[in-house]
């Protein structure tokens, strides 16, 4: 797995840049955006090309990035963890549709502190990223803790330092359980912090995170799983402490109503359910309305419709939880109804 991750950086990192008309010719498909999705993006890539013999060439350079280079037509397609306003599509003539869901979790570098381990609060999180929270063995996350010995080791705040949907979903989570963050940091893909280190996407910030004695970050799951980190466990808005899986990722999504979602406009943070985490979101797909090569379009909407049918068990096997088979059938009659070519037909369904 971790070579599939290094392969394809490495391409991407290679071909992306100025590399749209290339691509367009070699049968290459190219996207930018979230760091969330990346480990499974990576891997549906893998198996499609394998398939059909068509690359994926996707740089995970942050949601941030992703916006900007779909906006500037640069990539086929944009990636963002932070589900953009209707009329922010509508002004760059984009629709936008859920791929795959997951979760954000905090992770830590605490000696003798194990993955599950160790408890959190939202508030508390929150008090940690103001800088009120300085050491480990502070009353407030001691007491979520009592069967653990913490040092009195300083905490090492670690944050990302690129506009990230990840931080969309960890500071909109904060705005929800503490009243002081909201109103002082706010939520979005990139914020003013009261303190920290900042790390480029979720590889940054999880490398720091391992590096750094006494650090909290946070990350996508499947980043908390490959560098081996520490994750916290959590108190949901039920009161419940639930470990980051594809179940309580699933269990927060359960409620999701993709129905009444105008342009699929959805956030999954802090929602009920004994078993929800707290930090689950979706990542989104943003991609142009109006498209110049029928062709090429519908190869790269091939890619995704097989990827909705054929990627469901990859997705679980790296604890994200794929998409109903209902809301891909929303999303192909999103591309039918909206993606067309210059003259207004359709591109979907490919023929």
């Amino acid at each position: 797995m971790k070579g599939c991750f290094r392969a394809l950086a490495g391409a991407a990192a290679m071909a992306f840049y100025g590399t749209a008309a290339l691509a367009a010719s070699s049968g290459e498909i190219t996207g930018a955006g979230a760091t969330f999705p990346y480990p499974v993006y990576a891997k549906w890539a893998e198996q499609y090309k394998a398939q059909t013999g068509i690359a994926l060439n996707y740089q995970s350079i942050g949601s941030g990035g992703g916006i900007k280079q779909i906006e500037a037509r640069t990539v086929d397609f944009g990636a963002s963890d932070m589900p953009l306003q209707p009329a922010d599509l509508d002004k760059n003539g984009l629709i936008q549709w859920p791929m795959v869901m997951g979760g954000a979790v905090p992770v830590v570098n605490i000696p003798g502190i194990g993955p599950g381990q160790l408890r959190l609060s939202g508030p508390v999180l929150a008090a940690i990223y103001l800088g009120k929270i300085t050491r480990w063995n502070d009353p407030a996350v001691a007491g979520l803790n009592p069967e653990l010995k913490l040092p009195s080791q300083a905490i090492a705040v670690i944050h990302r330092a690129d506009g990230s949907g990840t931080t969309f979903l960890f500071t909109n989570y904060l705005s929800q359980v503490s009243p002081e963050w909201k109103a002082k940091v706010g939520s979005s893909t990139s914020v003013q912090w009261p303190v920290g280190l900042g790390g480029k996407g979720n590889e940054g910030v999880a490398n720091f995170s391992r590096r750094t004695p006494g650090a909290i970050g946070y990350v996508e799951f499947a980043y908390a799983l490959q560098n081996k980190l520490a994750y916290a466990q959590l108190q949901n808005r039920d009161g419940d402490f639930v470990n980051p899986d594809a179940a309580s990722f699933g269990a927060a999504a359960a409620n999701a109503d993709w129905h009444n979602a105008k342009d699929f406009h959805l956030v999954l943070t802090n929602q009920p359910g004994k078993g929800s985490w707290p930090i689950s979101g979706a990542s989104f797909i943003l991609f142009h309305r109006v498209q110049d090569s029928p062709n090429r379009t519908q190869q790269v909407l091939k890619f995704f419709d097989w990827a909705y049918h054929n990627g469901g068990q990859t997705a679980q096997q790296l604890d994200y939880v794929p998409m109903p088979q209902q809301v891909a059938a929303l999303v192909e009659q999103a591309w039918k109804r909206d993606v067309k070519t210059a003259d207004g037909k359709p591109v979907w369904p490919a023929q």
